[in-house]
């Protein structure tokens, strides 16, 4: 049996510890996330979604436990080790897009493909299939505020899948979007994800789209709980 992609072992997270001022936002936080497996993460606000997001991402670490990713532990590596990991092995979406203003959708997916040293050819070939699997074809050479704020959410979503990572990390990525779009753009980002065996952690407050995925946890109190 392989590995899980994901796997947080007794996370813990306070800020100014020790002191008057110390607030604990993960307590004690155990989650698994197995080869192509989609999960809901519900939080009410404030609630340490976020927080909870970037410790499984390597964007911040925990005060205390683990986070593994594909099996290894990441608990003091170096910041060269987890930037790699980070940039091949994890995608991320946020509730706004964050797209390069000045670039067509086509080359904001070339570009991280660039950086993880992709030749230029095949980084373009990879970003017109990921942009065309999404309903996007048309519109790859427009800039971000040409597009609608679906089409520029799904173009995020081809960045993210652009170096073909195993996670992808998704932060309310339909909160800012009206009801219809949501849905459209969600079907595509977990069409996505099927195609392609995916795991995902995708933090929403919608619970219908979280109904959706293979399972749902709630975060409340610093703490995880399957709902």
């Amino acid at each position: 049996m392989s590995d899980p992609v994901l796997q947080l072992d007794g996370l813990t997270k306070s800020y100014n510890p020790g002191t008057s001022a110390e607030v604990a936002v993960l307590r004690g936080v155990d989650l698994t996330l197995g080869a192509g497996e989609v999960v809901a993460l519900v939080a009410p606000s404030g609630a340490g979604k976020s927080t909870l997001l970037h410790i499984a991402g390597l964007l911040d670490t925990p005060s205390e436990g683990r986070v593994l990713i594909g099996g290894e532990d990441m608990t003091g590596r170096s910041d060269r080790r987890r930037t790699l990991v980070r940039r091949q092995d994890i995608g991320f979406v946020y509730q706004f897009h964050h797209l390069l203003p000045e670039f067509t959708a086509l080359e904001n997916v070339v570009l991280p493909q660039l950086a993880n040293g992709v030749p230029a050819g095949q980084a373009q070939s990879h970003a017109k299939a990921l942009l065309d699997s999404v309903g996007l074809a048309e519109r790859s050479g427009h800039r971000p505020a040409a597009l609608s704020g679906g089409e520029q959410q799904r173009v995020a979503f081809c960045r993210a899948m652009a170096n073909g990572p195993k996670l992808l990390l998704a932060d309310e990525p339909t909160g800012n979007l009206d009801p219809g779009t949501s849905d459209q753009v969600f079907g595509a980002l977990l069409d996505l994800a099927r195609q392609t065996g995916l795991s995902a952690l995708i933090a929403t407050h919608n619970l219908d789209l979280a109904k959706r995925m293979d399972r749902q946890v709630r975060l409340d109190a610093g703490r995880l709980t399957p709902v």
